[in-house]
C-alpha cells in the first residue's frame, strides 16, 4: 500500500490530536493552575487583568516545571505562529498571543487551532511539502513544509504527554 506524504502527516497530527483529546476531556479548571512543586511556570494576572506567562529569554537551570495552563499557552503560542507562516501572514509576537482566562476557554482555543491547522493542511499538495518551511527553522533551506508539519506533530505530542502527566500527578495528590 502506498501513502502519500500528505496523507502520513495528515494521520500522524490526527493520532496525536486524538490521544491530546483523550486529556482535555478529563481536566477540570482546577488542574490548569495546580502548581506540582516550588519552582514553576504558569499563567499569571497581569496589571491590566490579561493573563500573562512566566517567561525567560534564556531558559533557566533548573527548568521550571509548567503547570498545564502554561503548557496550554505554549501550545496556542508556537501553533498561532505556525499557523501564521503556513497562511502566509506576518507571525504574531510571542507576547500578542495571551491565555484566554480559564481552563475551558484554553480548551476551545486550542480546538479553535486545531480547526485552523486542519484547513492549512487540507491546502497542501506534495508539491508544496518540498517548499522551504518558514517556521521554526527561519527559511532554513534544509528544512521543508513537511518538515514543519512534522514538527508540529512531534510538538503537540511533547505537549499532550506533558499536561497528560501532570493531570495524572494532580489526580494522584489529591488521592
Amino acid at each position: 500500500m502506498s501513502v502519500s506524504r500528505c496523507d502520513l502527516l495528515r494521520w500522524q497530527f490526527d493520532l496525536t490530536w486524538s490521544l491530546f483529546e483523550l486529556h482535555l476531556e478529563q481536566l477540570k479548571p482546577e488542574d490548569f493552575l495546580w502548581e506540582p512543586g516550588p519552582y514553576c511556570w504558569t499563567v499569571r494576572r497581569g496589571v491590566d487583568g490579561m493573563w500573562v506567562p512566566d517567561w525567560a529569554e534564556t531558559e533557566p537551570d533548573p527548568v521550571p516545571v509548567p503547570t498545564i495552563g502554561w503548557i496550554s499557552w505554549h501550545i496556542g503560542w508556537w501553533w498561532s505562529i505556525a499557523i501564521d507562516h503556513a497562511q502566509g501572514r506576518t507571525p504574531r509576537n510571542r507576547v500578542e498571543i495571551g491565555w484566554p482566562g480559564d481552563g475551558q476557554a484554553a480548551i476551545e482555543w486550542l480546538r479553535g487551532l486545531r480547526s485552523e491547522w486542519l484547513a492549512v493542511l487540507s491546502r497542501l499538495s506534495e508539491a508544496d511539502l518540498d517548499a522551504v518551511a518558514p517556521f521554526p527553522w527561519a527559511y532554513d533551506p534544509e528544512h521543508s513544509i513537511a518538515h514543519m508539519i512534522a514538527w508540529v506533530n512531534a510538538e503537540l505530542m511533547k505537549n499532550t504527554a506533558e499536561i497528560g502527566q501532570l493531570r495524572i500527578l494532580r489526580a494522584a495528590a489529591l488521592s
